[in-house]
């Protein structure tokens, strides 16, 4: 799990530069400022997460089935809540209309928030020594 874990950090994290750099680059001319803010936000998120996924993977005192349990709610929350928001933020750009999909931002930041708070609950199951 620690592997996977690692991987995931790193495939966040290396697509974070890429979406960042084509949002800066590819997109400042066909999107408004605030569309490229919002883009961004998916982004900043989606980094967070990644080093989240990197520490994780790097850390023993997290049980393997919390870690399970961690990967696929960082990974689902980031897809879902940094996915929607890059969908939404280039909506004029597509033939689909991502704020029929909406909900998935709300619903991939309550993944990602249950992923801290799984968290919370392992560091205070830790014994001290």
């Amino acid at each position: 799990m620690q592997k996977k874990l690692l991987i995931l950090g790193a495939v966040l994290g290396l697509l974070g530069v890429i979406l960042g750099a084509f949002a800066s680059h590819g997109l400042e001319k066909l999107l408004t400022s605030e569309q490229l803010e919002t883009f961004q936000v998916g982004v900043r998120y989606q980094f967070y997460h990644a080093f989240l996924a990197l520490i994780l993977g790097s850390t023993t005192f997290i049980s393997n089935k919390a870690k399970n349990i961690l990967f696929v709610l960082l990974l689902s929350g980031v897809t879902l809540f940094s996915g929607s928001i890059y969908g939404l933020a280039t909506n004029s750009l597509t033939g689909f209309d991502f704020t029929k999909i909406a909900l998935l931002t709300p619903t991939g930041g309550l993944l990602l928030i249950s992923a801290w708070v799984l968290i919370l609950f392992q560091v205070l199951k830790m014994k001290t020594k």
